[in-house]
């Protein structure tokens, strides 16, 4: 009868191996971790160009249906975006009812030129001027 006397090898060679498969776990949870925030992007991205107003809205969206494809986009982001967009409208920007024109564009002040004053307006305007001279 042989009996097994347990070596120092043996002792090493286990934690070695209980190791090796600590850090394969660990390495596939940072591959989940990197492919999940992967995909947040690209939908962000993609719902941005939708014109989404809050990007909260994005907590909406089932992530188990998104995959990755070899080239690192997410295969279907814009039908779900679409989806999205048809079930909850107002997460997106759209036209307002209320104001159906857009303002126009913000212009500082500008002053009358001399030319294109009056006799009066020059004279106050002069006057104005030289008052703040000295």
């Amino acid at each position: 009868m042989t009996t097994e006397i347990e070596s120092p090898q043996d002792d090493r060679l286990a934690e070695l191996r209980a190791r090796a498969d600590a850090l394969e776990w660990q390495l596939g949870q940072v591959q989940k971790d990197a492919e999940t925030r992967l995909i947040r992007a690209e939908l962000k991205a993609e719902a941005m160009r939708a014109g989404i107003v809050d990007l909260d809205g994005l907590k909406l969206l089932d992530l188990s249906a998104a995959k990755l494809s070899p080239s690192g986009d997410v295969e279907g982001a814009g039908a779900m975006i679409g989806q999205l967009k048809r079930d909850k409208p107002w997460l997106f920007g759209g036209a307002s009812s209320s104001s159906p024109a857009t303002p126009p564009p913000a212009q500082p002040p500008r002053q009358k030129r001399a030319m294109e004053m009056t006799d009066a307006e020059y004279r106050a305007a002069r006057a104005d001027l030289l008052k703040r001279r000295f």
